[in-house]
């Protein structure tokens, strides 16, 4: 749920990268923060662990437009991918606005796709959000490996209703990676124009 600073005329929005271990998730918000300018953003936050690692961090945008006069700032997260530190996952989706599902190409991903898809509608059902009530961008990442499956085949186990926008990505080199944000900002700063 966003929050607004009075003071500063500011909307503060949550994006959470949502995806199985070694997706791309850190990737992507590594690529944003290396190219937006450092006066537009707060530093990169690394809350790790013995055995986890969780990043965050905020940019305020300059082409996506206000909401009532309000500048929107998105704050942009992380979950940890590996299952087992689902207590993580829940926590960091408290609150979200906006939600990066990054799904692996790799052949021998599709089964680790299909589970955090189902851990993320698990873990939002326990904050008492719908998945279908907060704005969800895929993303199909590594599609430059040898053997990446067909775009379709992922959202075919991944969104089978094709409810979602989705893009492809390299986000190693950035392929995509602003592109997918751009959408997903877009889709939250619609449903926060929506609830005003």
């Amino acid at each position: 749920m966003s929050t607004i600073n009075f003071a500063a005329r500011e909307i503060n929005c949550k994006i959470v990268y949502y995806g199985p271990g070694m997706s791309g998730k850190t990737t992507n918000l590594k690529h944003v923060f290396s190219k937006v300018p450092g006066h537009l953003r707060g530093e990169m936050v690394s809350l790790a662990t013995e055995d986890e690692r969780t990043l965050f961090f905020d940019f305020l945008p300059l082409d996506l437009g206000s909401v009532q006069g309000f500048k929107t700032r998105f704050h942009l997260y992380t979950v940890p991918g590996q299952v087992f530190y689902n207590a993580s996952r829940k926590l960091i989706l408290r609150g979200v606005d906006g939600i990066v599902f990054v799904a692996d190409s790799a052949p021998n991903r599709l089964r680790a796709n299909a589970e955090s898809m189902r851990n993320l509608r698990e873990n939002l059902a326990e904050h008492g959000i719908d998945v279908r009530d907060v704005p969800i961008v895929l993303q199909v990442n590594k599609r430059d490996i040898e053997g990446a499956l067909p775009t379709e085949m992922i959202r075919a186990v991944i969104d089978p209703k094709r409810e979602l926008t989705l893009f492809e990505a390299t986000a190693h080199n950035g392929g995509g990676v602003f592109e997918t944000l751009k959408s997903v900002s877009r889709l939250v700063l619609d449903r926060l124009s929506q609830n005003k």
